[in-house]
């Protein structure tokens, strides 16, 4: 099971709600210094005011929008430096001898056949 919890920087946790606000916070400032109000920026991004409303209090709205107010304020590149390049490093692919992971596969539990071991015979 995922929690909801990380850690910041400081070592406080926070939520995904928390994270959700933090993010909903930059968007209206950065709304804000562009001069924007939130109804421009809906028309730009293609989306309604009510979902901008949502996005800046930190309510859940959905991928879509997000990447569409992202793409309205000219920041679609910030997307790209969210998550690392997921290229195999040129190390790792010499060890895989060209080959890249196209699966992935469920680690699965190690299951006893029964609960008789060598050497634990039954004394009588």
């Amino acid at each position: 099971m995922v929690s909801n919890m990380t850690l910041n920087d400081d070592g406080a946790s926070v939520t995904v709600e928390g994270h959700r606000r933090d993010l909903g916070a930059r968007i209206a400032r950065i709304r804000l210094s562009r001069n924007l109000t939130q109804a421009n920026l809906a028309l730009e991004a293609g989306a309604s005011v009510r979902s901008i409303k949502r996005l800046e209090a930190g309510e859940n709205i959905s991928l879509d929008t997000f990447i569409r107010v992202l793409m309205a304020l000219d920041m679609e590149d910030h997307l790209r430096t969210i998550l690392p390049d997921p290229d195999v490093r040129p190390v790792e692919r010499i060890r895989r001898e060209g080959h890249e992971r196209q699966r992935a596969r469920g680690r699965s539990a190690v299951t006893k056949a029964t609960d008789w071991a060598w050497g634990e015979e039954d004394e009588k």
